[in-house]
């Protein structure tokens, strides 16, 4: 494996958790205890009701693509390999939208809408960064 040069997240006590599941490919949301709500990215308390009364649900990694935009210009050396990139506001089927990286497609085809699932990408043996592509189709 060849060192990783981006930016990776720190996982903290509100985190963890996600960024374990990760490692195991597993994609975890937040679900409040008292009102039902789901959210992401984690939190200490609930948006909807500010309770800290909090659980994690496993999320299907199913959703659709709610926008997106495709990066020409990297933002620092580190990306410049990897232009053109799309980065997409994804809305899980869950109903949270979480902002990451659509791969296994070019860029010119991703389009809003789109179903997709989640992957992915081991960069760390700490950290395994949740990305998606476009789903496959039965």
């Amino acid at each position: 494996m060849t060192q990783y040069r981006k930016p990776v997240p720190m996982p903290d006590h509100v985190t963890a958790e996600f960024w374990s599941a990760t490692k195991r490919h597993e994609l975890l949301i937040q679900r409040c205890r008292d009102c039902g709500s789901h959210q992401f990215f984690p939190q200490s308390c609930c948006r909807a009701c500010l309770s800290e009364r909090s659980g994690w649900l496993r999320a299907t990694g199913k959703g659709k693509i709610y926008s997106y935009t495709v990066v020409h210009r990297p933002p620092s050396q580190r990306f410049q390999d990897d232009v053109p990139y799309t980065v997409a506001l994804v809305e899980l089927d869950e109903g949270v939208r979480m902002l990451s990286n659509i791969v296994g497609i070019e860029a010119h085809k991703v389009r809003v809408d789109m179903a997709v699932e989640v992957v992915f990408e081991h960069i760390s043996p700490e950290i395994s960064l949740p990305k998606f592509r476009p789903a496959e189709t039965s």
